[in-house]
């Protein structure tokens, strides 16, 4: 079994080992360049393609963005994200269509052991000895919003229509349709027709 099977099969994983950095080196690279080029460069955007696992046909990225890896990635239509978007995708990350992201969030699909030794001195079968980690997936359904300085952590699903407050931490699954605050982040309440903005048009 490889290390990335490993992430996948939710075991320890070693993500020093060579495998892994070179999948996540191909991301850092990209990112690096996505940031350095000008928001009006045509050129800019399709930067993206070239290390997510899948993005649909109409999206938009402020910058600057780090992924971990990008090929864990898997991103629906019509995407936006604001300023410093952090994706840690060891797992795998699933985004629905019609998402948007605020300013400053960070989505957190890895792990480490809470038991030191296991966390920093790993042996692993082969004899070598190196830090371990462990990853859960993240879903976020269609039409969600996540607010500014949110972050949303591995084995997290949220439904879809959720809006996400600023600031929150997301532990724990978010219901479809609901506001969720805090952190931990609790769902609020369900969003209706009263939080309609509409006379603001």
């Amino acid at each position: 079994m490889t290390e990335e099977e490993k992430i996948f099969a939710g075991k320890l994983f070693d993500a020093r080992t060579r495998e892994l950095r070179d999948i996540k080196h191909k991301a850092h690279i990209l990112c690096q360049r996505f940031n350095q080029m000008d928001e009006y460069d045509a050129a800019r955007l399709p930067v993206v393609r070239e290390f997510i696992g899948a993005i649909g046909e109409k999206y938009y990225f402020q910058g600057p963005i780090q992924f971990n890896y990008g090929s864990h990635t898997f991103i629906g239509e019509n995407f936006f994200c604001n300023f410093n978007l952090t994706v840690m995708d060891d797992a795998r990350i699933y985004i629905g269509d019609n998402v948007m992201l605020g300013p400053n969030v960070s989505l957190m699909a890895t792990n480490h052991p809470l038991i030191a030794a296991e966390r920093t001195s790993m042996r692993y079968p082969d004899g070598h000895v190196s830090m371990s980690e462990y990853a859960e997936d993240i879903h976020i359904g269609n039409d969600v919003w996540i607010a500014a300085n949110a972050v949303v952590l591995g084995g997290v699903t949220i439904g879809d229509g959720a809006v996400i407050g600023a600031g929150s931490v997301v532990t724990k699954d978010i219901p479809a349709g609901y506001l969720a605050v805090g952190v931990p982040c609790r769902p609020l309440r369900p969003i209706t027709e009263a939080d309609s903005k509409m006379e603001l048009l």
